[in-house]
């Protein structure tokens, strides 16, 4: 007797074959995008997203898979809005960047449409976050983060003001530049913490999606990022000047804390988020009539 796939494997891989498609999309604008040291350093978050998502999709996948099986024309819609996007886009991309975003989000769309199309609109749903965490692989375009470091560096140099002020260190400010006693840093470009603000603001999407419940939670903490980002840079340049003034110049002159030492800043930051986290899920505990948790458990516990 001859046996045959069922239905439901047959449109796991016949995904499996759109979601290699999308690959092929994007394989070539990111290579040439992580060609430029900058795209490295700001977009260096871009290869573990995918991973994110199948881990979460895979970890939720009874929960995805266990609607009937359904056929859903809207993505068929979706997954031609992808392709005319890709097409569009390529033709009035302007440098490696834009070319870059506008395949990525295509290919996003691409691939949401077709479990959409093959799976139905409730394993769709079931499916959102992890198709939605996967719109973190799209560059934003050069404009917007151009945009994004000008006001980063604004509010980082605001709040350097404010802390030099607070401890009393003598300084006079030209723009982003401050003649301190002995040294004159500016706040560059370079010190905009464009990096590490997004490391902060992706893990604290993850952290929020599997510990929070109610979606005014989750973006209350997500807006929290921000002024967390700009504060832990703020004191990050602070530290460093005060370190090099006291103790050693070299500090902030190639040491390790100047080159290296961003991971500290990062986990303080982490940390203040942590804690507003924990804050929220006691409160949303106690909405619900439930003892305080005594910590971060399980997700949803």
């Amino acid at each position: 007797m001859k046996t045959f796939m069922k239905p439901r494997t047959i449109k796991k891989i016949i995904f499996v074959l759109f979601v290699a498609v999308a690959l092929c999309v994007v394989i070539a604008p990111f290579r040439d995008l992580f060609k430029e040291s900058s795209a490295t350093d700001i977009y260096s978050h871009i290869p573990l997203i995918p991973i994110v998502s199948a881990v979460l999709f895979f970890l939720n996948r009874k929960d995805i898979f266990g609607t009937k099986d359904s056929l859903s024309a809207a993505g068929l819609a979706v997954m031609a809005a992808a392709a005319g996007l890709f097409l569009i886009g390529k033709g009035f991309a302007v440098g490696m960047n834009d070319l870059a975003s506008v395949s990525a989000l295509a290919s996003v769309l691409f691939v949401a449409g077709a479990f959409l199309l093959l799976f139905g609109w409730e394993a769709f749903r079931k499916a959102a976050f992890p198709f939605a965490f996967l719109l973190w692989i799209v560059p934003l375009p050069a404009v917007i983060m151009d945009r994004v470091i000008a006001f980063l560096v604004i509010a980082s140099t605001e709040l350097t003001r404010f802390l030099f002020e607070v401890l009393g260190v003598p300084f006079v400010r030209e723009g982003s530049v401050f003649h301190l006693p002995d040294l004159t840093i500016e706040i560059a470009t370079q010190c905009s913490g464009i990096r590490s603000s997004f490391a902060l603001l992706i893990t604290t999407v993850l952290a929020a999606h599997l510990f929070l419940k109610k979606f005014g939670n989750k973006a209350i903490l997500a807006l929290a990022v921000f002024p967390v980002a700009v504060l832990k840079n703020a004191i990050r340049i602070v530290t460093l000047y005060l370190l090099s003034y006291y103790i050693d110049w070299g500090i902030i002159e190639g040491g390790f804390l100047h080159k290296s030492g961003g991971f500290i800043f990062f986990g303080l930051g982490l940390a203040i988020l942590g804690a507003g986290l924990l804050a929220l899920r006691s409160r949303e505990r106690k909405g619900a009539g439930l003892p305080p948790s005594k910590g971060i458990i399980s997700p949803h516990s």
